[in-house]
């Protein structure tokens, strides 16, 4: 009978795994797209649409459309669009899915590798329930982490096999599920160094350059997929940011975010979806504190890992998992994202689990039960608690703002957020405040013109658009709605300059083209209308305003 609830016991733990993240997770359903990414990726991606054709596929795998290239995650969102079209829900409940995978494959990953049934569903359990996960489960942009989590841990059940049996078939199987977790997110660059990790422990290989040189082929897959993002990046702009600060800033928040992780990890507050990078402010006591932290717990764990391993593998696990999003490569303007330990945790998790296992005497292993189930239930009471703020765009945004400061891209969300809700009053306040913290951004005065121009306050709107056109030269945007309003006033020489002026940065920009047209038209230049409808008509043939425009236009030229 022992023997049998044994062999049952990881079915049980697997069926209570499930149910505790449904329990956190059920509400998703309701919830509905974040204007942050979700937008970018789903509502406003009419490339979605094609669905699994080859035209669609086509496109996933040539794209670098969002500044990424992530072609088997672009394939799983078209297959959930011809699903759920823009029903949320059901986004979220496939998210929900692959996180229920994720934390059950890690489960029998783990205790396949050690034989270690209790510490492993400790490791599957925290990963299952930690509040920081709640982003890569919560926020459907993220599809892209819970995918190259999915074939990140798929890789090692297929990696430990090929130890267990070595055969060539086996092997290629480890290498095809690296590779369509590199096409997922690029997170998984990192992925050979773990391997090699597993080979100290708990496979127990012998180190010899055989090990090395069975990695080769990952480090080439590795290599590959990082200089594709590096060039889809640049191309898409996604590093100017970054740029923008000196290698020494960078270190300096890296060596800080390591340490705010584990505290995060420890005791989880204050989460946001945008943690604003606080450039060259970072104080040199900190940055020292920081430091001497992290030189103290990796000389500890190298001396503890003489006889368990387990603390420099989990350790190293942490540290370099991170290392392509820690700031010092990584592109956009965020000091840290909660999104990064989705399986980076794992290795601290481990170190939490096997020590537990190793140091704790047994006749205090039921008191040990009872920590480690408070401790589960408080993360898993958290994380239900920070779900509640993914319910959509404005109390995301509201909760962020509240719990970080000077957060001008969340505060330019919010306001976009505001300004599509209709509620003109609350753009203009918002506007004002963040003018305070950069009163040289083009995209806030852009936001303030469009929000005075609704309210009747033509004259002040102008000159907010001319301003974003003076902080800002190249803002397409700011061009256009200038010119809209010269038109309402009845200026239309001026306003055809500045459509002009759009159309100039923007070729391909049909709003501008079709403005233009109905500005020379009331001008009395209709063959200059015509030449810009056709031009949009060139662009996108079935835009019926473009063709009735036209009709029109050549009636009018017909009319004696």
């Amino acid at each position: 009978m022992r023997e049998k609830s044994r062999r049952y016991n990881p079915l049980v733990i697997s069926i209570c795994l499930a149910m505790a993240i449904i329990a956190v997770y059920w509400p998703v359903y309701k919830y509905a797209f974040i204007e942050y990414d979700d937008d970018v990726y789903i509502t406003a991606n009419t490339n979605l649409s094609s669905g699994l054709n080859y035209e669609g596929v086509r496109w996933a795998f040539t794209t670098d459309y969002s500044g990424t290239w992530h072609p088997v995650t672009w394939l799983s969102l078209m297959l959930d669009y011809q699903f759920f079209k823009n029903w949320a829900g059901g986004y979220h409940i496939v998210n929900v899915l692959f996180h229920i995978a994720n934390t059950l494959i890690l489960f029998y990953v783990l205790m396949r590798m050690t034989g270690a049934v209790w510490p492993s569903a400790f490791v599957a359990a925290a990963f299952a329930l930690h509040p920081l996960h709640v982003e890569s489960v919560a926020w459907i942009a993220e599809r892209k982490d819970l995918l190259s989590t999915f074939f990140w841990l798929l890789t090692m059940w297929a990696y430990v096999r090929f130890v267990k049996y070595p055969k060539i078939t086996n092997y290629l199987l480890v290498v095809a599920l690296f590779a369509l977790g590199l096409m997922s997110k690029p997170m998984l660059v990192t992925l050979p160094f773990v391997l090699l990790g597993l080979d100290i422990w708990p496979l127990e290989r012998k180190m010899s350059y055989k090990l090395l040189v069975e990695k080769i082929p990952f480090f080439i897959c590795s290599l590959i997929d990082c200089i594709i993002t590096l060039i889809v990046q640049h191309k898409s702009g996604a590093t100017t940011a970054i740029k923008a600060l000196n290698f020494h800033t960078k270190l300096d928040n890296a060596i800080i975010s390591y340490v705010t992780y584990i505290t995060k990890m420890i005791w989880p507050s204050r989460l946001a979806i945008f943690y604003p990078h606080p450039g060259n402010e970072l104080p040199t006591i900190k940055v020292v504190i920081c430091a001497l932290l992290l030189v103290l717990i990796s000389i500890g764990f190298v001396y503890l890992a003489r006889r368990r391993k387990f603390f420099a593998v989990g350790w190293l696990w942490y540290l370099g998992t991170l290392i392509p999003v820690i700031g010092i490569v990584q592109s956009g303007g965020q000091a840290m994202a909660d999104r990064y330990t989705y399986m980076t945790f794992t290795g601290l998790f481990i170190i939490i689990a096997w020590s537990a296992k190793e140091f704790v005497p047994r006749q205090r292993y039921r008191l040990l039960s009872l920590l480690a189930v408070v401790i589960l239930a408080g993360w898993g009471i958290t994380a239900g608690r920070q779900l509640r703020y993914w319910k959509n765009s404005q109390t995301l945004f509201e909760h962020t703002l509240a719990v970080t400061k000077n957060n001008y891209i969340i505060h330019t969300n919010y306001i976009v957020y505001l300004n599509e809700a209709g509620r003109v009053d609350d753009v203009i306040k918002q506007c004002y405040e963040l003018l305070k913290i950069r009163p040289y951004s083009a995209e806030t005065h852009n936001n303030l013109g469009i929000a005075l121009a609704r309210t009747g306050k033509t004259q002040e709107a102008m000159e907010h658009f001319r301003l974003a056109i003076e902080y800002e030269p190249n803002y397409l945007l700011s061009y256009f709605n200038l010119a809209l309003a010269l038109q309402d006033q009845g200026k239309l020489e001026e306003a055809v300059f500045y459509y002009k002026q759009a159309i100039k940065i923007k070729p391909d920009y049909i709003n501008a083209h079709l403005s233009l047209a109905t500005a020379l038209i009331e001008l009395g230049r209709p063959s200059e209308a015509i030449e810009s409808c056709n031009k949009v008509l060139e662009l996108e043939p079935n835009n019926t305003m473009a063709g009735q425009l036209l009709e029109n236009t050549l009636k009018k030229q017909k009319t004696p």
